[in-house]
C-alpha cells in the first residue's frame, strides 16, 4: 500500500512538473511573439544588396542572353540567394543568441518559420516553370520578387513597421517585372537594382530603429 501510495505521489508531482514546464514554454513563446526580433544584422543585409549587384555583373559577363542560357541564368542567382541566406544565416544564429539570450531558440524558430513558406513556394514554382511551361521562364524574376515580398511582410510583426516599405518594393519591382511581359524581365539589372536596392533600404530601416532603441535605453 505504502508502494502504491508512493508512485501515486510521484505520478501527481511529475504531472504537476510537466503541466508546469508547459506553462513557462507557452509564456516564453508569447513573450517572444511580442518582443521585436534583432537578430539580422544591418552590415549583413546590406552586403547580401552588394551580392545581388555583382551577381548582377556577373550575367552580364557569364549570360548575356539569359532566355537562351536559362541553366547558367538560375545557377547565378540560387548560388546568390543560397550565399546570402547563409551569410543572414550565420550572423543571425549568433547574433540572436548574444542580444536574445534565454529565448533565442524561441526568436529563431519564429523568424525562420516567417519566411520558410516564400522560400519553399519560391522554390517549387520555378521548379514547376522550368519542367513544365519553360516558355515562361520570363516570369521568374518577377514571381520570386512578389514571393519575396510576402516574406517580408509576413516579417513585419516582429520587426520595425517601417520593412512594411521593403515589402511594397519588392512587391511593386516584381509586378513591374511580370508587366513587361517578354525576356527584357530576365535583364541582369532586373534583379541586380531590385534586390541591391531592397536589401541596403532594409539594412538601414534596421540600422535607424537599433540605435533608437539605445537612444531609449
Amino acid at each position: 500500500m505504502q508502494y502504491k501510495a508512493g508512485l501515486s505521489w510521484i505520478g501527481i508531482d511529475m504531472n504537476d512538473l510537466n503541466k508546469a514546464l508547459g506553462d513557462i514554454s507557452s509564456i516564453r513563446r508569447q513573450v517572444a511573439h511580442s518582443t521585436e526580433f534583432r537578430g539580422y544584422g544591418p552590415a549583413t543585409l546590406a552586403c547580401t544588396g552588394a551580392l545581388a549587384v555583382a551577381a548582377a555583373g556577373a550575367q552580364a559577363i557569364w549570360a548575356p542572353d539569359p532566355a537562351n542560357h536559362i541553366v547558367a541564368y538560375l545557377s547565378i542567382w540560387i548560388w546568390t540567394a543560397a550565399l546570402s541566406a547563409g551569410l543572414i544565416g550565420t550572423e543571425m544564429f549568433a547574433r540572436t543568441r548574444r542580444i536574445h539570450s534565454g529565448m533565442a531558440d524561441e526568436m529563431i524558430r519564429m523568424a525562420v518559420e516567417q519566411f520558410l513558406p516564400s522560400v519553399g513556394v519560391g522554390g517549387l514554382v520555378t521548379f514547376v516553370l522550368v519542367r513544365f511551361v519553360p516558355g515562361a521562364l520570363w516570369m521568374v524574376p518577377g514571381m520570386w520578387q512578389v514571393i519575396f515580398s510576402l516574406g517580408v511582410f509576413s516579417s513585419c510583426r516582429f520587426l520595425p513597421r517601417s520593412v512594411a516599405v521593403v515589402g511594397a518594393w519588392y512587391l511593386l519591382t516584381g509586378l513591374t517585372l511580370i508587366a513587361l511581359g517578354d525576356n527584357r524581365a530576365l535583364s541582369p539589372w532586373a534583379m541586380g537594382i531590385p534586390y541591391g536596392a531592397g536589401q541596403l533600404l532594409v539594412a538601414g530601416i534596421l540600422l535607424v530603429a537599433a540605435r533608437e532603441g539605445t537612444d531609449e535605453n
